[in-house]
């Protein structure tokens, strides 16, 4: 037996047809065809086989919490901000625990096989921090799991943040967040990204801040930040989430901002869905979508990836785990609509999003980790269009889930009995 696991006649994201070989836990082979036997055959013709999705910027400690204790009625950050400081005394281990663990699986079925979380240490309790520390070593066998440290209430605004966070990176918590915009003074919270950075510096760790999530375009604390990535010399493992309050700034300013940004080597993060759900609330006409300079940043060639953020929780009412739901809201706020744009969108929730995690151990390629997603899609771009099913999830070369392919029948006399809803344009346009 040459092989554990073959999956044979499936396309990749670059539209080349391969078979893949996989040994043990790793990607061994990618050929045309594969003359060897295995232990497990996976047929993928016609479908697309895709590197898993990855979310950089999600809040596990609150997801599927919606509804406790009320649901938020204004729709806003900040209700949604005070609507979890009535939770969180609400909060117990195993019912933060169970909920993370549930999400894990609806994540798992998406094909979504890594997440970066928030979770917030203004709790003197640590509880959620201790939940979510046991489930990064329940779900280690099939996602990577990251935990950002996050004073959701400030870093400098909340009494007890500064000391629960160096708690919680002493307890094994991975990245340095922050909230600067949240402090009670611009100058807080400049002072609290320059005093995080340092932390990471310090300890070697990456940092990732909610930064400038406002209408304000006076915000500007990604500037402190790319500044201090420099100084410190976290070129590469520094992150910018959100960024909303580039929507409303001096086009003047911003093409100075948008350089240094680049010279730093700063990673940007919008989750399209939640930013244009909650900004803008205090506009009229015209309305302001929450959403920062996406292909403006990545003409500057800044990473740029897509953000889950939240699911059924104080902010967010919605949601299902699905990337492609993320990647196709921000298709549209952005008006990436070329096929290069929207291949783009695509890349940026798998590839872009595992380089932005540090995650070099994903993708399609010989000697990464098998872990990939075969998709009923031909191509990415019908992909991000169908939202296209998961028919089969492999997580370190094992298959952690599978669907049965659903094909819609027809009762309409004329018409075909089945209807499928991919399309081959070039075949389309021939006839």
């Amino acid at each position: 037996m040459d092989f554990d696991l073959v999956v044979r006649g499936g396309t990749l994201p670059d539209g080349t047809i391969a078979d893949l070989g996989i040994v043990g836990e790793t990607i061994v082979a990618i050929e045309p065809k594969l003359n060897v036997s295995a232990g497990t055959a996976i047929d993928a013709h016609g479908n697309l086989i895709s590197p898993p999705f990855v979310d950089p910027h999600f809040h596990m400690d609150a997801t599927l919490s919606y509804g406790i204790p009320r649901i938020n009625a204004s729709g806003t950050l900040l209700e949604g901000i005070s609507l979890w400081g009535e939770l969180k005394p609400l909060l117990a281990h195993d019912a933060v625990r169970e909920r993370a663990l549930a999400y894990c699986d609806w994540a798992v079925s998406m094909g979504l096989l890594a997440i970066r979380t928030h979770v917030d240490v203004c709790d003197d309790r640590l509880l959620a921090v201790e939940a979510l520390l046991d489930v990064k070593k329940i779900v280690a066998p099939y996602i990577d799991l990251q935990l950002v440290a996050f004073p959701q209430d400030g870093f400098y605004r909340s009494p007890t943040a500064r000391q629960n966070t160096l708690r919680a990176l002493d307890m094994g918590v991975d990245i340095v967040g922050g909230i600067p915009h949240f402090e009670r003074t611009m100058a807080d919270g400049t002072r609290s990204v320059t005093e995080l950075c340092e932390i990471a510096a310090k300890r070697g760790l990456m940092v990732d801040l909610h930064c400038d999530e406002t209408d304000d375009p006076l915000s500007r604390h990604i500037e402190q930040l790319a500044y201090e990535t420099q100084r410190l010399g976290l070129q590469g493992k520094v992150a910018g989430s959100h960024l909303t309050s580039m929507h409303s700034m001096d086009n003047y300013y911003v093409s100075k901002l948008l350089p240094l940004i680049a010279e730093a080597g700063v990673s940007a993060i919008p989750n399209p869905l939640i930013n244009i759900m909650l900004q803008g609330r205090h506009d009229t006409f015209p309305k302001r979508r929450g959403m920062t300079r996406v292909k403006e940043m990545q003409a500057h060639g800044i990473r740029v990836g897509w953000g889950q953020d939240c699911v059924l929780d104080p902010w967010y009412s919605l949601g299902t785990a699905d990337m492609l739901d993320v990647a196709f809201m921000g298709l549209h706020v952005a008006q990436m609509s070329s096929p290069a744009d929207m291949a783009r969108c695509f890349d940026m929730v798998t590839n872009v999003n595992a380089a932005i995690m540090g995650l070099d151990h994903l993708g399609l390629s010989v000697g990464k980790r098998a872990s990939f997603v075969i998709l009923d899609a031909g191509n990415p771009i019908e992909a991000l269009r169908l939202r296209a099913e998961r028919l089969c999830v492999v997580a370190r070369g094992k298959v952690v889930a599978e669907r049965t392919k659903q094909e819609t029948r027809l009762s309409i006399a004329g018409r075909p009995g089945q209807v499928n809803r991919r399309h081959n344009a070039a075949s389309a346009s021939a006839s």
